[in-house]
C-alpha cells in the first residue's frame, strides 16, 4: 500500500492529510491501513477519557482503581508508540524527548 503524509494532533485527536492551522504537532507517513489503526487507539482514548470524567463523579470509586484511567494511560502509549514507529528521526527524538515511551518500547 502507498504511504501518504498525515498531520496527527494527539490532544484533539485529528488526523489530517491538510495542513491548516495547529494540526501539525505530528507529521506521519503511513498506510490508510496504518492510519486506521492511529484513528482507533485515538477513539479508545476519547472513550476512556469519558468514562473516566464519569467515573470522577462517583466519590465511592478510587482513581486508582479505575479501569478506564489504565485503558487511557495504554491507548496513549500505543498512539506515542505508533508515531514514534511511524515518525521520521525528528519526530522519533520529540518522543524520546518526553518520555512516554519509557526505554523498552524503543
Amino acid at each position: 500500500m502507498e504511504k501518504k503524509k498525515y498531520y496527527i494532533d494527539v490532544g484533539s485527536g485529528e488526523i489530517s492529510q491538510v495542513k491548516y492551522d495547529n494540526n501539525d504537532s505530528f507529521t506521519i507517513h503511513a498506510t490508510m491501513d496504518e492510519i486506521s489503526l492511529l484513528r482507533a487507539k485515538m477513539d479508545n482514548m476519547h472513550d476512556a477519557s469519558v468514562r473516566s470524567f464519569f467515573r470522577a463523579h462517583v466519590p465511592i470509586m478510587p482513581y486508582h482503581n479505575d479501569k478506564s484511567n489504565d485503558d487511557y494511560d495504554s491507548n496513549l502509549t500505543e498512539t506515542y508508540q505508533m508515531l514514534y514507529d511511524l515518525g521520521d528521526e525528528q519526530i522519533k527524538q520529540h518522543i524520546e524527548s518526553m518520555g512516554v515511551l519509557g526505554d523498552e518500547h524503543m
